[in-house]
């Protein structure tokens, strides 16, 4: 599909910590306990570690360019040990080049422990929330940051809780649509440029870019405002891209799906979305049709398909008819002649 290829999948290759810090401070209330000028450190890794079988002494699948999260279980294993040891486990730990270390709990490390960090310029934090909650959210957040991107250059609307991404050729009337969509109470996402991020194995989610935010460009209008002119109501930050509806001009040439009993899709950050390519030419009612997209979706999300609803039914009527079963076309009143 040439509206989608040469995609550039964008991905990070590491974060700083002092981001990781500021966002996961805002976000999850993560604490700072010392900086240790260990802000400029890089996180490679979108996987979080616990290194409980490392203060063991076993190194040897050591995941130290990760996230070190320090829950009961590591806090008690250095407690056991006598002063001594505990400070020659965690010397031979921090040999390695460790991004920072995260306490959960709300436990607080010793000054031993803050005095090698402190020499290794390694940060060190620590979260109120149990270990399960901060490695949930901390992964979470680090997914997100890695995940992989792609921009297409489309409109994307919210209909009926249906992402809906609309492509095709500039100029073809995208944001118009969108724009029509939005004033019958629909949602824009965003408008030009969408920026796709896949998050786990089979989930791609759309936003648009932090410059454009809900401005559209209306051919012959200029730029608009969607969130100024339409309210708070008329937006979303976000949404999943759940349908692509390809726009292209009508081509008397060419076989468009008519039944609806082949399924298209479109891989994109290998995640496959359900396609719909819709021929137009002047006079077409886009927007309602868009809408159906919308609800049809719906109704084959909770198990219903009108393409095979009605196959089945040609089918039995063709069985029906082999087996000399006759009946009326359409039952209605003997005597209803309205």
């Amino acid at each position: 599909m040439k509206f989608l290829e040469n995609l550039i999948e964008i991905r990070k290759d590491s974060i700083d910590v002092g981001f990781f810090y500021e966002s996961c401070h805002r976000l999850f209330g993560l604490n700072l306990i010392a900086e240790n000028d260990g802000f400029s450190k890089k996180i490679k890794d979108y996987s979080i570690h616990r290194p409980g079988l490392a203060l063991a002494g076993f190194l040897e699948l050591f995941s130290f360019n990760r996230v070190q999260i320090f829950g009961n279980t590591e806090i008690r294993f250095l407690h056991s040990l006598e002063r001594e040891k505990r400070i020659q486990s965690l010397k031979k730990f921090f040999e390695y080049d460790i991004p920072c270390i995260v306490f959960s709990n709300g436990h607080v490390p010793d000054e031993d422990f803050l005095n090698i960090t402190r020499d290794k310029k390694i940060s060190v934090f620590n979260s109120n929330l149990p270990t399960t909650k901060v490695v949930y959210f901390l992964s979470d957040f680090l997914d997100d940051q890695f995940a992989p991107q792609v921009t297409i250059h489309g409109s994307f609307v919210d209909v009926y809780g249906i992402g809906l991404l609309f492509v095709g050729r500039s100029g073809i009337g995208k944001s118009e649509i969108a724009l029509d969509l939005v004033e019958r109470g629909h949602r824009l996402v965003a408008d030009d440029l969408i920026l796709a991020t896949r998050k786990g194995e089979n989930v791609l989610m759309g936003t648009g870019t932090k410059l454009m935010k809900h401005f559209m460009e209306i051919r012959g209008l200029g730029l608009i405002n969607v969130e100024k002119i339409f309210g708070v109501r008329a937006i979303r930050y976000q949404k999943r891209i759940e349908v692509l509806v390809v726009l292209e001009e009508w081509d008397s040439q060419k076989e468009y799906t008519r039944t609806g009993l082949e399924n298209h899709t479109t891989n994109i950050l290998g995640v496959n979305i359900p396609t719909i390519i819709l021929p137009i030419f002047p006079g077409k009612n886009i927007t309602v049709i868009a809408e159906i997209i919308a609800l049809n979706y719906l109704l084959k999300h909770y198990g219903y398909d009108a393409a095979q609803d009605l196959k089945k039914r040609v089918e039995k009527g063709i069985q029906d008819r082999m087996n000399q079963k006759y009946e009326r076309a359409v039952d209605y009143f003997e005597h209803d002649f309205e």
